[in-house]
């Protein structure tokens, strides 16, 4: 289920197809999973997390962002579960294919 908790060799497992994905403990959260993207300016990235963010509103699942000129880091993590769940690694991947489309720096 989506909704379930992973254990460790899961996130590993789910993690693995996925470039540079980490995973982080965050206060108030066992675990997160984040990644630091790099795109070639400010509007490719700002672009990135307005896409990220509506596709996170059609799947009721919302990262969190933090953005720094052309850099942007993405975390999942499942609230309401305390931990990361197959969904999170399933934004993950989406995450990535959006980047490759928004000016990802190479």
């Amino acid at each position: 289920m989506k909704n379930e908790p992973l254990d460790q060799p899961a996130i590993i497992a789910g993690l693995k197809p996925l470039s540079n994905w980490q995973v982080s403990p965050e206060d108030g959260l066992p675990q997160v999973i984040e990644k630091n993207y790099i795109f070639k300016d400010f509007n490719a990235a700002f672009g990135f997390m307005g896409r990220v963010a509506l596709m996170a509103e059609r799947a009721n699942h919302h990262p969190e962002f933090h953005n720094r000129y052309r850099q942007v880091t993405v975390r999942w993590a499942t609230h309401s579960v305390g931990g990361i769940t197959a969904l999170d690694l399933e934004m993950a991947k989406i995450c990535d294919h959006l980047a490759a489309d928004s000016g990802l720096k190479a």
